[in-house]
C-alpha cells in the first residue's frame, strides 16, 4: 500500500478496534498488531504513527504485555493511551502507582498547556476515564499537559519526539472532542494524508487480484450476505469470468433468498453463478438433530463437500475467493491469543488442502461498516448493502429443536412477515437485526371456538453497533401487534407470538 499508514498496538482494551475504526474514518489506513509483535514487522509496515491502546493489565503484573522498547528509538510519533499511557511512563523512566481512587467514567480534563494534540480545543473538556493506576512520576524530557480532579498528570508528553500520552480515551463518544484529538495527531502531529478511500482500495484491490491470479480460475461461495456478495463482485471486477460463484442452497435459507441472489448477480453483474439446491441432502442430515453445535457443523461440513463437488466440475480452479473481515483476522492474532477457530461459516481449510486452492481474501483489511461503504461503490443494490446479518447456519439456529421441511416453511412464513412490517414501518435500516424464532413449545389457543394446540413463534429485534453488544428494540406496540395478529391469521401450525426483551450480554442476539 502506498498509503500514510498508523498501526495501533493492542495491549487488550475492548476498545482497539474503535481505535483502528476513528483511523480509517479521517480516510488514513490503520492496522492493529498485537502487542509482542517484532521490531522487523513494524520497520516493514513504514507506519507514520504508533497508538498504544488501552489494556486491562497493570504495567507490573507479572504478565503484564509488553512491547519491543525499541519501538520508542524509531523516530515516529507515538500515541499511548490508558495503559499505553503507563506503559510509556514505564518504558522511558517515569514512575506508575495504584492511584488511591480508581477513576471510571466521565472526568472534566483542565488543560494547562497547548500543544499540537490539542489544536482548536478548549481548556476544559469532558473525557471518558476507565483505569486503576496513574503516573506517579513522569520519565525525562516530558511535560504535564492536563489534569483531572483525580489524575494529577491525565495528559503528559515529550513535545521534541512527538510522544504524547492520555490517562482517558479519545476513541469513545462519551470523550468530547476526541475524534477531534485523533484527527490532530494523525494531521498535526504525523503529517499524514487523508487519501486511503474506498476508490483506492478498489483501484488496489482488483489489481493485486489480476496480478496473483493471472489466467487461473476462481471459484467463490456466495451466502447471499453481504461479506460474500461484496467479494463475489470485487473479484468479478478484477477478473470477469475467470470467476464462478457457487450459491449452495442447503434448505435453512429465508424465503425467496436463492432466487433473489442468482437475480442480482446475473442481471446485474453478468456473472457466472452456478446454483446448487442441495435442500433434501442437508435436512437429511440434520433429521433429529437438536444440538446447536451439532447443526453448526453438520452443516458447515455439507456446505464443504457440495461446495467442493461443484468446484470439482470447474477445470483449471486454482484459487478461492472467500469474504473474510478484518475483524476474524484480529480475532486470531488478539492480545488473547489465537481464537479456537474463526467462524464456523468461514471455515474451509479442509477444502484448500483437498482441492489444493490458493485464498483470496480481499475484505480482510476491512470492517464490517466499510464493507457496505464498498458495496455502495461497486454499485451493489440497497436491499443487499443494508441487509441484516444472516447467520451462516440460516434458519437451522432459529429453530429450536429438531430441524424438519415443515418447521422450516413455519418460521420462513413468519419470518417473512416480521421483515416485511418492519421494513412498511420504516423501521428495517434503524434495527442492527430483526427475526422470527420457532420455539420447540407448544401452547393452548382458540380459533374459531376450537381449542388449538400449535406452536409458539418469538420475535426478535436488536440495535447494535458491531455485533458485539445489543439491546433489545423498543419497537411500537402497534407494530408488534400488526405482526402478531398476521402471523397467527397467515402461518398455519402458530397459535402465539411473544417478543423476546433480553440483551447482550447477558443474551446473545441469536438464540442458539
Amino acid at each position: 500500500m502506498t498509503e500514510d499508514k498508523v498501526l495501533v498496538l493492542d495491549f487488550g482494551s475492548q476498545y482497539t478496534q474503535l481505535i483502528a475504526r476513528r483511523i480509517r474514518e479521517n480516510k488514513v489506513y490503520s492496522e492493529i498488531f498485537p502487542f509482542n509483535v517484532s521490531i522487523q514487522k513494524i520497520e516493514e509496515f513504514k507506519p507514520k504513527g504508533i497508538v498504544l491502546s488501552g489494556g486491562p493489565s497493570s504495567v507490573y503484573d507479572k504478565e503484564a504485555p509488553m512491547p519491543d522498547v525499541r519501538i520508542f528509538d524509531l523516530g515516529i510519533p507515538i500515541l499511548g493511551i490508558c495503559y499505553g499511557m503507563q506503559l510509556m511512563a514505564y518504558c522511558l523512566g517515569g514512575r506508575v502507582s495504584r492511584a488511591k481512587r480508581r477513576e471510571f467514567g466521565k472526568a472534566i480534563l483542565r488543560i494547562s498547556k497547548h500543544i499540537k494534540l490539542f489544536k482548536g480545543i478548549s481548556n476544559e473538556i469532558v473525557v471518558w476515564m476507565s483505569h486503576g493506576d496513574r503516573i506517579e512520576r513522569m520519565p525525562p524530557n516530558f511535560k504535564k499537559v492536563a489534569f483531572t480532579e483525580n489524575s494529577p498528570i491525565a495528559v503528559m508528553a515529550n513535545i521534541k519526539k512527538d510522544f504524547y500520552a492520555l490517562q482517558f480515551h479519545p476513541e469513545v463518544v462519551h470523550t468530547q472532542m476526541g475524534k477531534k484529538i485523533i484527527r490532530n495527531f494523525l494531521f498535526e502531529v504525523c503529517g499524514c494524508k487523508p487519501s486511503w478511500t474506498m476508490k483506492s482500495f478498489i483501484e488496489e484491490s482488483t489489481n493485486e487480484i489480476r496480478d496473483i491470479v493471472g489466467n487461473k480460475k476462481v471459484v467463490c461461495g456466495i451466502s447471499g450476505g453481504v461479506d460474500s456478495t461484496v467479494t463475489a463482485v470485487l473479484v468479478n471486477k478484477a477478473i470477469g469470468k475467470q470467476l464462478t460463484c457457487i450459491f449452495v442452497d442447503n434448505g435453512v435459507l429465508r424465503a425467496g433468498e436463492a432466487k433473489k441472489v442468482e437475480e442480482t448477480l446475473k442481471r446485474h453483474f453478468h456473472m457466472n453463478i452456478v446454483c446448487v439446491d442441495a435442500s433434501d441432502r442437508f435436512l437429511r442430515k440434520l433429521k433429529g438433530v437438536t444440538d446447536p453445535e451439532k447443526k453448526r457443523k453438520i452443516i458447515g461440513n455439507e456446505f464443504i463437500r457440495v461446495f467442493e463437488e461443484e468446484a470439482r466440475k470447474i477445470k483449471g480452479v486454482e484459487f478461492l475467493a472467500q469474504g473474510t473481515l478484518y475483524t476474524d483476522v484480529i480475532e486470531s492474532v488478539s492480545f488473547k491469543g489465537p481464537s479456537a477457530k474463526i467462524k464456523s461459516h468461514h471455515n474451509v481449510g479442509g477444502l484448500l488442502k483437498r482441492m489444493r486452492l490458493k485464498l483470496i481474501e480481499p475484505l480482510r483489511e476491512l470492517f464490517k461498516d466499510e464493507v457496505r461503504i464498498l458495496g455502495k461503490k461497486l454499485d451493489l443494490p440497497e436491499e443487499i448493502i443494508n441487509r441484516h446479518p444472516f447467520p451462516g447456519p440460516g434458519l437451522a439456529i432459529r429453530i429450536i429443536g429438531e430441524v424438519t421441511k415443515q418447521r422450516c416453511e413455519i418460521l420462513r412464513k413468519a419470518d417473512m412477515i416480521v421483515l416485511e412490517e418492519i421494513k412498511k414501518a420504516g423501521f428495517y435500516n434503524k434495527l442492527w437485526q430483526a427475526f422470527a424464532v420457532l420455539l420447540p413449545v407448544k401452547s393452548v389457543g382458540v380459533m374459531g371456538d376450537e381449542r388449538t394446540y400449535e406452536n409458539v413463534v418469538a420475535i426478535r429485534a436488536v440495535n447494535s453497533v458491531d455485533g458485539m453488544t445489543a439491546d433489545w428494540s423498543r419497537l411500537p406496540y402497534e407494530l408488534l401487534g400488526i405482526i402478531s395478529n398476521r402471523i397467527i391469521n397467515e402461518v398455519r401450525g402458530v397459535n402465539r407470538v411473544v417478543y423476546d426483551i433480553s440483551s447482550k450480554p447477558p443474551s446473545t442476539i441469536e438464540w442458539e
